[in-house]
């Protein structure tokens, strides 16, 4: 192939200046919009949860979520194993009320009343020390039952799994424990109520009064007979509390019952001896007959007073008002005279209207209401007349009790005062003949109740010997250990995928860079090479390129740029691979490629042709010092030639800022019919944004689950920045299995068979 040289323009341009882009027709119109998206962190909708996003990271992370369970269950079976048995027996008593008070008032001891706190009060003489000490003793909780009560060690149990046996317990037929001095016993009252302490347990039953007895203990036999002797104590021990004030009482009722008799007695011997020596009579509660006449004087004098006052008040406000109080207005016939009044002033003024006030009629009308005026002044003097009397009549009435109240004062005086020391007398003998029918009542109901008082509290059910144990539960423990390892595991799992802020799947390139993933290469195996999987043209991976290679026809208005620059955030996420794999691929569709190696910082395309690094290339082209025949090798490969990147000059920015680079990428389209560009990485230096102002369109290479999306972010925006026309983006080494999908690729791209000859059956 005879191609011109390139022109040779001035080296010492300013490199900030970038050249115009040959094909200016693919600049991207919406580089604005989504530099403006990636500044807003590429998410339409930061509050939108995704959970099939949520659902990747946790199939990514499956296995370590299966061996967290995994941990939580082999934990919770090993607690299992090394947790003692356990039994539980349970007996249920009702509690009542009590039905009979014995002592009232408060004196002595205080009746059950059903209240809200009366079961919690009941509840809390269940768990008390004092019973529970009473248990032990009636247990015999000696120290060697104690020693009987231990669990089993490891050994012992593991003997037990081929016979199985259990703790029996503290016989109930055991001899009384001797201590041997009092610190010892002690120290074993101490332990057995400690033992009976910490296994019993008190439940109420909703809505009723019935309250669960359970006892939970290594043996199943002593668990019931714990369970079913703390019911029993705590019966005896509120009957003999019960008991205990009945005898009280009735011993201090029948002192009292002796002291009050003899003061009775003596008191009543008073009282009629005084009335004999002083001749009173009493007509009853202690009066005498003159002082009950004065009461009744008093009770009437009073009266007739306030029926004097109300008299007196009424006349005076008939003296200062002419018209009646509406009182006794409402009672006389004042109103039904002003109703007919009023109904002959209207037919006077009605006919007024049509005869004159000489008309037969009309004068009529005016006698009849001049009769009625009369007799309302009549009804009025008439009514003052009798408020007039009825006062007089209350101020004599008034002056009469007055009389005979004066005469009765002094018959009483005498009476009352020697009716004093009576009375005093006679209270007390009422108040001891009171308190001593007080105190013979309660002292027979004492007596009653003392031998047939029925008892408030009833074991319903007894407790039977467990058939198994009660704790541990396998199944539960079982349960809760694999619950909390799946807790455990998908909050790490999700802990891991939210601190790693890589790109792993095509949906993280949508989202975070607002590109579209042209393709996905596989990652290969360990024992696969990248020369290897490409001459296999059947391997996923050589399948991979030959996809990129039909959707890049498909990525602009014009099918493939001409000039395609393959550029990525960082080094070694897989550009120089990509770049060599799609020449290869258009090659193979006949077309005529030549491979640029743009990246003059690093070098590595001649490693991948297995090809010795010529003297001359790229640097040496863009620096005047080598032709274009010059620097194009053939690669070896059909209708793909190679242009290496040459010598490694001080600074590769200075030679892609020139014009030639622009001249050269403009002749190689005209001659070759694809132009693929290794580009150097975008991050930190200027030779990727330079050489994608030049090239016709860019293709972004990411590296799954290395490259950073905030790496990502800021190359695209290098890239933006600079008027690039970014086609899409490339994943590279992609893992479905760790990426969190659950499909695979091979299966797309091993799809069909081997290939046959003709006239080769299956």
């Amino acid at each position: 192939m005879s191609t011109p040289n390139l022109p040779v323009g001035p080296l010492g341009e300013d490199p900030s200046q970038l050249p115009v882009r040959r094909d200016g027709a693919l600049a991207r119109p919406d580089n604005a919009q989504v530099l403006d998206l990636l500044r807003d962190g590429g998410n339409d909708n930061p509050d939108e949860i995704d959970l099939l996003a949520y659902w990747r990271m946790l199939v990514k992370r499956r296995w370590l979520i299966a061996a967290l369970v995994a941990a939580g269950a082999a934990i919770a079976l090993v607690m299992t194993l090394k947790a003692t048995p356990m039994y539980r027996a349970t007996a249920v008593v009702k509690i009542d009320t009590a039905s009979q008070s014995i002592v009232q008032m408060g004196e002595f001891g205080s009746p059950y009343d059903w209240d809200p706190d009366f079961l919690t009060t009941q509840i809390g003489v269940l768990t008390s020390r004092s019973l529970a000490e009473r248990v032990a003793e009636d247990l015999r909780l000696d120290a060697a039952a104690l020693a009987r009560l231990q669990p089993p060690s490891w050994l012992e149990r593991l003997k037990g799994t081929l016979k199985p046996t259990t703790a029996a317990g503290p016989s109930q037929d055991s001899p009384p424990p001797q201590p041997a001095d009092a610190a010892m016993a002690a120290a074993e009252r101490a332990a057995g109520t400690g033992t009976i302490m910490g296994g019993l347990s008190v439940q109420p039953q909703l809505n009723s009064r019935l309250v669960d007895i359970a006892f939970s203990s290594p043996s199943p036999e002593f668990a019931a007979r714990a369970a079913n002797a703390v019911a029993d104590g705590y019966i005896a021990q509120e009957l003999e509390r019960t008991f205990g004030a009945s005898s009280y009482a009735k011993g201090y009722l029948e002192e009292q019952l002796n002291l009050t008799k003899a003061r009775l007695e003596q008191s009543e011997r008073d009282l009629v001896e005084f009335a004999q020596k002083e001749n009173l009579v009493n007509v009853g509660e202690g009066q005498s007959l003159a002082g009950q006449n004065l009461g009744t004087i008093n009770t009437s004098l009073a009266e007739a007073q306030a029926q004097r006052i109300r008299a007196q008040a009424r006349w005076s406000q008939l003296q200062a008002n002419d018209s009646l109080p509406q009182d006794l207005m409402a009672a006389s016939l004042v109103p039904a005279l002003r109703s007919q009044r009023a109904d002959l002033q209207r037919q006077y003024q009605e006919k007024l209207q049509v005869f004159k006030p000489d008309y037969p009629d009309m004068q009529r009308l005016k006698s009849q209401v001049d009769e009625m005026d009369r007799q309302i002044s009549a009804e009025i003097a008439s009514v003052r007349r009798s408020v007039r009397a009825e006062f007089d009549a209350a101020v004599a009435q008034e002056q009469l009790l007055k009389g005979q109240l004066s005469s009765l004062r002094d018959e009483s005086l005498d009476t009352d005062s020697r009716s004093i020391q009576y009375n005093i007398l006679r209270r007390e003998a009422d108040t001891n003949r009171q308190l001593y029918d007080s105190l013979l009542q309660r002292y027979k109901m004492v007596g009653a109740s003392s031998d047939a008082r029925p008892n408030n509290i009833t074991i319903i059910d007894r407790a039977q010997v467990p058939g198994g144990a009660y704790s541990p539960n396998g199944v539960r423990n079982l349960a809760i250990g694999l619950f909390l390892g799946l807790l455990l595991g998908v909050a790490l799992a999700l802990l891991l995928e939210f601190l790693d802020d890589t790109i792993k799947t095509p949906e993280d390139v949508e989202q975070k860079l607002r590109l579209s993933v042209l393709g996905i290469i596989p990652r290969l195996g360990a024992k696969q090479s990248v020369a290897t999987a490409a001459q296999d043209l059947r391997s996923p991976f050589s399948e991979a390129y030959r996809s990129v290679r039909t959707a890049l026809q498909f990525s602009t208005d014009h099918g493939v740029p001409r000039t395609l620059l393959l550029t990525s955030p960082g080094p070694g996420e897989g550009k120089s691979t990509s770049a060599l794999s799609l020449a290869r691929n258009f090659a193979q569709l006949g077309k005529r490629v030549l491979l640029v190696e743009a990246d003059m910082r690093n070098p590595s395309l001649h490693r991948s042709l297995a090809a010795t690094a010529p003297d001359k290339g790229l640097s040496s082209l863009l620096a005047g010092a080598a032709t274009l025949q010059e620097v194009i090798v053939p690669s070896g490969e059909a209708q793909l030639d190679v242009i290496f990147a040459g010598p490694l000059p001080p600074n590769p920015a200075e030679l892609l800022s020139g014009t030639r680079l622009v001249s050269l990428l403009s002749i190689a389209g005209q001659h070759y019919d694809q132009v693929v560009i290794d580009g150097p990485p975008v991050m930190g230096i200027a030779d990727g944004p330079l050489l994608a102002n030049s090239a016709d369109g860019t293709l972004l290479v990411v590296d799954s689950g290395s490259t950073k999306i905030g790496n990502a972010q800021a190359a695209l925006k290098r890239l933006l920045v600079a008027r690039a026309h970014v086609i899409g983006v490339l994943l590279t080494k992609y893992n479905p299995k760790t990426a969190g999908h659950g499909y695979h690729y091979e299966s797309y791209y091993a799809y069909g068979g081997p290939a046959r000859l003709p006239g080769k059956s299956r």
